[in-house]
């Protein structure tokens, strides 16, 4: 988990955008990542916890939660802060906007949790209140025309909700892929988390008693499953490529965003054949390979990933992954998941 608010692309600002699938490649998101959540408009996790208290006690299992007094207490997260100049994990920008949730408080920011609530779905404040006012009725009278309005109402102030896959996975490989080539090759961070879609979010991190009203943490079913493997690899080639495309010298960032690019064109590869009902997934390939993975060559690679991100919200808009059950063997199994979820018999 490396991204930081102080690498944030120019021209992407922090204050949360709009984000339905084509606006956010014409917006320009699409080629930098999930915009930083605005500390000025988070509400912190006690905010979502008040309602969604089930799904506050499966965060207080994970690793997410655990980073906002581990961290700053690590050897080795100590140690590549040194080499980048920074003196308190906590109190410099460079690793807040990924490892901690940041409030803004009396015109200060400050960490107040780890990874939490907004750090997916976006800074809650405009939010936060609509998604759960029942449009001024109750759950049981808001008619479902209302219901609907105010779902679209909420996308449209910054929510992002469990149907927006791309958006979703574009913040969980903001954070799982590096995208500033000091911190890799200077600071000695890692390049990136050996991140998975599927394995990590059905794992520790799974969350899913909401509509069990927290009688069960329900696995994603088959269909979803292959969505978030297919949008996860989407996006992990996209983020690669544009990773690439900032490198500047052959060193260690250089080589492992190569990689990246490299191995998830060959698990692409691998999923065309598997579901060719899926004509997107050739044509990611084609784009993909259209830029080579060298120095010097960001205007292409930059182009290349605008192209793959473009497929990776046609495919969110046309399949619901009824249709793809080709891509079952090549999905991450059960022994596979990163942790384990919180059970149904502990979410009681």
């Amino acid at each position: 988990m490396n991204v930081c608010r102080a690498f944030w692309p120019p021209g992407v600002g922090r204050s949360t955008v709009i984000y339905l699938g084509a606006m956010l490649i014409a917006l320009g998101v699409g080629a930098h990542g999930a915009v930083a959540s605005d500390p000025a408009k988070t509400v912190g996790p006690n905010a979502c916890g008040e309602c969604h208290k089930q799904e506050a006690e499966a965060w207080k299992g994970t690793h997410h939660f655990k980073t906002f007094r581990e961290m700053p207490r690590n050897t080795t997260a100590n140690e590549i802060a040194k080499r980048m100049g920074v003196r308190r994990i906590k109190s410099e920008s460079l690793c807040l906007n990924c490892h901690f949730t940041v409030q803004q408080k009396d015109s200060k920011e400050e960490p107040v949790a780890g990874i939490s609530c907004e750090s997916c779905h976006s800074a809650g404040q405009e939010w936060v209140k609509v998604h759960s006012g029942f449009s001024g009725k109750t759950e049981k009278t808001e008619t479902k025309a209302e219901e609907q309005a105010r779902w679209k109402l909420a996308d449209s102030k910054g929510m992002i909700r469990p149907s927006a896959l791309y958006q979703l996975a574009k913040n969980c490989y903001s954070c799982h892929v590096v995208p500033r080539e000091d911190l890799v090759n200077k600071g000695g961070h890692r390049a990136g988390s050996a991140f998975d879609l599927v394995s990590w979010s059905q794992g520790e991190v799974r969350h899913n008693t909401w509509h069990s009203k927290g009688k069960d943490n329900v696995a994603a079913s088959a269909p979803r499953k292959r969505m978030l493997y297919l949008v996860g690899l989407g996006v992990e080639l996209e983020t690669a490529l544009r990773a690439v495309g900032k490198a500047t010298v052959r060193k260690a960032f250089a080589f492992e965003m190569a990689r990246r690019a490299d191995r998830a064109r060959n698990l692409l590869a691998a999923a065309a054949k598997a579901a060719p009902n899926v004509p997107e997934i050739a044509k990611m390939l084609e784009v993909a390979h259209s830029a080579g993975l060298k120095l010097n060559n960001e205007s292409r690679l930059t182009s290349a990933a605008d192209g793959v991100a473009k497929l990776i919200v046609s495919i969110t808009e046309k399949y619901d992954g009824s249709t793809l059950a080709g891509l079952d063997g090549l999905i991450p199994g059960a022994d596979k998941l990163k942790g384990t979820a919180r059970q149904a018999s502990a979410a009681k």
